[in-house]
């Protein structure tokens, strides 16, 4: 199942994370939630291929570690939001649809 594009109004932000904001559940290890607003990033459906991290044009991504996560122990954290520019990339790129890119998220960072 792809990540909740509506997960502002179906989640709750339970916590904040180098500067990103992490929207529950949270049960670690299994459980890690969705991270970010702007661009969020699915932490319990992402394989970490890296596709993501590798094809932005900015530099959005940075690899953090998630250990003894089910899925894997590294995950894509969109660290720089701010910086995205909307092109979609990574939303296109990622064989799990792990990642929503939302313009109008953009302020609510």
């Amino acid at each position: 199942m792809p990540i909740d594009p509506n997960f502002e109004q179906n989640r709750e932000k339970v916590d904040e994370e180098n500067g990103v904001a992490v929207w529950g559940p949270v049960d670690p290890p299994e459980e890690q939630g969705i991270h970010g607003t702007h661009v969020a990033v699915d932490y319990d459906i992402c394989i970490a291929d890296g596709a993501c991290l590798e094809d932005c044009p900015v530099d959005v991504f940075t690899w953090v570690d998630t250990p003894d996560h089910p899925t894997s122990e590294l995950k894509v954290e969109p660290t720089h939001e701010d910086q995205c520019i909307d092109c979609m990339l990574c939303v296109d790129v990622c064989p799990v649809d792990a990642i929503d890119v939302d313009p109008g998220r953009a302020g609510r960072i």
